[in-house]
């Protein structure tokens, strides 16, 4: 029995798999719902931000963080994750990065818990899908954000294979171009 037909092999596969879809799902949903709503800008955001980047330095980067980079990079790069998540290319890589976006936002929304909800009640998470679906108060917007930060480490403790290992159609779809 090779060392990929294990038990242990095909079962933490198969849980790293379930975490890849779940965050990937969550991702993409967020990412195309705030794509979909473009140059939407919750409140909140700006709020949290100006709280912990030092003035000076905030006045100078305001206008490219309000304008440019959350209401355009932030929900591509979403999206652009939880297609790679759901595709299986490289989800150890993403899951570091989708990491770093959780704590971002278990950040914002632990920040938004603290000085009270009534302010901002929602979390303006998903963009225009709050729309369809119904909103999220920060509190449980922060229970997914922990949640994606755990799913996070888990496909990067228990997913098998190297740091860049590529799923088996990629493998083979990249052999056949080689040809």
């Amino acid at each position: 029995m090779s060392n990929n037909d294990s038990p242990k092999h095909k079962t933490r596969s198969k849980i790293s798999l379930v975490a890849s879809i779940i965050v990937g799902l969550i991702l993409a949903f967020a990412g195309s719902g705030k794509i979909f709503g473009i140059g939407e800008m919750p409140g909140q955001t700006m709020m949290f931000l100006s709280q912990v980047i030092p003035g000076f330095l905030y006045i100078h980067v305001y206008t490219f963080v309000e304008d440019i980079f959350l209401p355009h990079f932030v929900p591509a790069i979403e999206l652009a994750l939880g297609i790679f998540l759901l595709l299986g290319i490289w989800p150890r890589f993403m899951a570091i990065f989708t990491l770093l976006l959780s704590m971002v936002f278990m950040a914002n929304n632990s920040w938004l818990i603290s000085i009270g909800m009534q302010q901002f009640p929602s979390c303006e998470c998903f963009g225009i899908w709050e729309k369809m679906f119904g909103t999220l108060t920060p509190l449980q917007s922060l229970y997914i954000d922990i949640g994606l930060f755990l799913l996070s480490l888990t496909i990067i403790l228990v997913r098998p294979g190297g740091f860049f290992s590529s799923p088996g159609w990629a493998t083979m779809l990249n052999q056949r171009i080689k040809k």
